[in-house]
Protein backbone atom coordinates (compact mmCIF):
# COMPACT_ATOMS: atom_id res chain seq x y z
CA UNK A 1 0.00 0.00 0.00
CA UNK A 2 1.34 3.44 -0.98
CA UNK A 3 0.49 4.87 2.44
CA UNK A 4 2.99 2.59 4.17
CA UNK A 5 6.51 4.02 3.98
CA UNK A 6 9.71 2.28 5.02
CA UNK A 7 12.32 4.24 6.96
CA UNK A 8 15.69 3.53 5.38
CA UNK A 9 17.71 6.70 6.08
CA UNK A 10 17.44 9.07 9.04
CA UNK A 11 18.89 12.55 9.35
CA UNK A 12 19.56 13.11 13.04
CA UNK A 13 20.67 16.56 14.20
CA UNK A 14 19.80 17.51 17.78
CA UNK A 15 20.95 20.03 20.36
CA UNK A 16 19.90 17.86 23.33
CA UNK A 17 21.17 14.25 23.23
CA UNK A 18 19.25 13.01 26.28
CA UNK A 19 16.67 10.36 25.46
CA UNK A 20 18.13 9.75 22.02
CA UNK A 21 20.09 6.58 22.76
CA UNK A 22 17.14 4.16 22.93
CA UNK A 23 15.65 5.53 19.73
CA UNK A 24 18.96 5.22 17.87
CA UNK A 25 19.39 1.65 19.13
CA UNK A 26 16.00 0.61 17.78
CA UNK A 27 16.53 2.38 14.44
CA UNK A 28 19.93 0.69 14.10
CA UNK A 29 18.36 -2.66 14.92
CA UNK A 30 15.89 -2.06 12.09
CA UNK A 31 18.73 -1.37 9.63
CA UNK A 32 18.16 2.38 9.31
CA UNK A 33 21.20 4.34 8.10
CA UNK A 34 22.19 7.53 9.91
CA UNK A 35 23.24 10.89 8.51
CA UNK A 36 24.28 13.66 10.88
CA UNK A 37 26.38 16.70 11.73
CA UNK A 38 28.91 17.74 14.36
CA UNK A 39 28.16 16.74 17.92
CA UNK A 40 25.24 14.48 17.02
CA UNK A 41 27.40 12.57 14.57
CA UNK A 42 30.06 12.09 17.26
CA UNK A 43 27.36 10.93 19.69
CA UNK A 44 25.99 8.38 17.21
CA UNK A 45 29.46 7.04 16.47
CA UNK A 46 30.27 6.84 20.19
CA UNK A 47 27.41 4.34 20.45
CA UNK A 48 29.12 2.18 17.84
CA UNK A 49 26.88 3.00 14.88
CA UNK A 50 28.07 4.10 11.46
CA UNK A 51 27.04 7.61 10.54
CA UNK A 52 27.46 9.42 7.24
CA UNK A 53 28.34 13.09 7.54
CA UNK A 54 26.11 15.73 5.99
CA UNK A 55 29.33 17.25 4.63
CA UNK A 56 29.99 14.10 2.59
CA UNK A 57 26.62 14.60 0.91
CA UNK A 58 26.77 18.36 0.37
CA UNK A 59 30.58 18.63 -0.12
CA UNK A 60 30.42 21.74 2.09
CA UNK A 61 31.72 21.99 5.65
CA UNK A 62 29.79 23.61 8.47
CA UNK A 63 30.39 27.34 7.86
CA UNK A 64 29.83 30.76 9.42
CA UNK A 65 30.47 29.55 12.95
CA UNK A 66 27.92 26.75 12.60
CA UNK A 67 25.16 28.99 11.26
CA UNK A 68 25.05 26.96 8.03
CA UNK A 69 25.30 23.18 8.27
CA UNK A 70 22.28 21.47 6.73
CA UNK A 71 20.98 24.27 4.50
CA UNK A 72 21.72 22.69 1.13
CA UNK A 73 19.66 21.38 -1.84
CA UNK A 74 21.00 17.85 -1.36
CA UNK A 75 19.66 17.77 2.18
CA UNK A 76 16.36 19.53 1.59
CA UNK A 77 15.88 17.84 -1.77
CA UNK A 78 16.22 14.49 -0.01
CA UNK A 79 13.49 15.48 2.44
CA UNK A 80 11.11 17.37 0.14
CA UNK A 81 11.21 15.13 -2.95
CA UNK A 82 7.84 13.54 -3.68
CA UNK A 83 8.54 9.84 -4.01
CA UNK A 84 5.75 9.24 -6.52
CA UNK A 85 6.60 12.22 -8.72
CA UNK A 86 8.65 11.12 -11.74
CA UNK A 87 10.12 14.60 -12.28
CA UNK A 88 11.28 14.81 -8.65
CA UNK A 89 12.83 11.34 -8.86
CA UNK A 90 14.59 12.21 -12.11
CA UNK A 91 16.09 15.32 -10.54
CA UNK A 92 17.18 13.33 -7.49
CA UNK A 93 19.04 10.98 -9.80
CA UNK A 94 20.45 13.86 -11.87
CA UNK A 95 21.83 15.73 -8.86
CA UNK A 96 22.66 12.65 -6.77
CA UNK A 97 20.26 13.58 -3.98
CA UNK A 98 19.77 10.80 -1.41
CA UNK A 99 16.31 10.09 0.00
CA UNK A 100 15.82 11.00 3.65
CA UNK A 101 12.84 9.20 5.20
CA UNK A 102 13.11 10.30 8.83
CA UNK A 103 14.22 13.63 10.29
CA UNK A 104 15.02 13.75 14.01
CA UNK A 105 15.76 17.30 15.09
CA UNK A 106 15.26 19.69 17.96
CA UNK A 107 15.74 23.42 18.25
CA UNK A 108 18.26 25.64 19.98
CA UNK A 109 16.92 26.51 23.45
CA UNK A 110 15.79 30.04 22.68
CA UNK A 111 13.44 30.55 25.63
CA UNK A 112 15.92 29.11 28.13
CA UNK A 113 18.65 31.33 26.71
CA UNK A 114 16.48 34.44 27.11
CA UNK A 115 15.58 33.41 30.67
CA UNK A 116 19.25 33.01 31.57
CA UNK A 117 19.83 36.73 31.13
CA UNK A 118 22.64 36.55 28.58
CA UNK A 119 23.50 39.24 26.05
CA UNK A 120 21.42 40.08 22.99
CA UNK A 121 24.17 38.66 20.76
CA UNK A 122 23.97 35.30 22.55
CA UNK A 123 20.19 35.30 22.28
CA UNK A 124 20.33 35.99 18.54
CA UNK A 125 22.65 33.01 18.05
CA UNK A 126 20.00 30.79 19.61
CA UNK A 127 17.50 31.61 16.87
CA UNK A 128 17.51 28.30 15.04
CA UNK A 129 17.51 28.41 11.23
CA UNK A 130 18.56 24.96 10.02
CA UNK A 131 16.53 23.09 12.62
CA UNK A 132 13.30 24.98 12.02
CA UNK A 133 13.78 24.58 8.26
CA UNK A 134 14.27 20.81 8.64
CA UNK A 135 11.13 20.59 10.77
CA UNK A 136 9.04 22.48 8.24
CA UNK A 137 10.42 20.49 5.29
CA UNK A 138 9.81 17.14 6.96
CA UNK A 139 6.31 18.17 8.05
CA UNK A 140 5.41 19.54 4.61
CA UNK A 141 6.35 16.23 2.99
CA UNK A 142 4.53 14.05 5.55
CA UNK A 143 3.26 11.86 2.73
CA UNK A 144 6.77 10.43 2.47
CA UNK A 145 8.74 11.56 5.53
CA UNK A 146 8.55 11.10 9.29
CA UNK A 147 9.39 14.26 11.23
CA UNK A 148 10.40 14.05 14.90
CA UNK A 149 10.57 17.73 15.99
CA UNK A 150 11.51 17.29 19.65
CA UNK A 151 12.38 14.61 22.20
CA UNK A 152 8.70 14.55 23.25
CA UNK A 153 8.02 12.52 20.08
CA UNK A 154 10.77 9.92 20.66
CA UNK A 155 8.48 7.68 22.69
CA UNK A 156 5.75 7.81 20.01
CA UNK A 157 8.14 6.75 17.25
CA UNK A 158 9.74 4.14 19.49
CA UNK A 159 6.35 2.58 20.14
CA UNK A 160 5.67 2.41 16.38
CA UNK A 161 9.10 0.87 15.74
CA UNK A 162 8.53 -1.78 18.40
CA UNK A 163 5.10 -2.70 17.05
CA UNK A 164 5.63 -2.43 13.29
CA UNK A 165 9.33 -2.16 12.57
CA UNK A 166 10.76 0.74 10.58
CA UNK A 167 7.59 1.68 8.74
CA UNK A 168 4.78 4.16 9.24
CA UNK A 169 1.37 4.80 7.76
CA UNK A 170 0.00 8.10 6.51
CA UNK A 171 -2.04 8.81 9.66
CA UNK A 172 1.06 8.44 11.83
CA UNK A 173 3.14 10.69 9.61
CA UNK A 174 0.38 13.29 9.56
CA UNK A 175 0.27 13.23 13.38
CA UNK A 176 4.01 13.90 13.53
CA UNK A 177 3.57 16.76 11.03
CA UNK A 178 0.85 18.28 13.18
CA UNK A 179 3.12 18.14 16.23
CA UNK A 180 5.99 19.56 14.17
CA UNK A 181 4.03 22.64 13.15
CA UNK A 182 3.00 23.03 16.78
CA UNK A 183 6.68 23.06 17.78
CA UNK A 184 7.60 25.56 15.06
CA UNK A 185 4.64 27.81 15.90
CA UNK A 186 5.53 27.91 19.61
CA UNK A 187 9.17 28.61 18.78
CA UNK A 188 8.43 31.45 16.39
CA UNK A 189 5.96 32.95 18.85
CA UNK A 190 8.65 32.98 21.55
CA UNK A 191 11.08 34.72 19.20
CA UNK A 192 8.42 37.23 18.12
CA UNK A 193 7.59 38.02 21.74
CA UNK A 194 11.26 38.63 22.52
CA UNK A 195 11.53 41.11 19.66
CA UNK A 196 8.31 42.85 20.71
CA UNK A 197 9.69 43.31 24.22
CA UNK A 198 13.18 44.37 23.14
CA UNK A 199 12.63 47.01 20.47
Amino acid sequence: MAEIKKIKTALVSVFHKDGLEELLAKLHEEGVKFVSTGGTQSFIESLGYECQTVESITTYPSILGGRVKTLHPKVFGGILARRENEHDLAQMAQYEIPSIDLVVVDLYPFEQTVASGVSEADIIEKIDIGGISLIRAGAKNFKDVVIIPSKAEYVILLDILKKKGAQTDLTERKLFAERAFGVSSHYDTAIHNWFVNNI
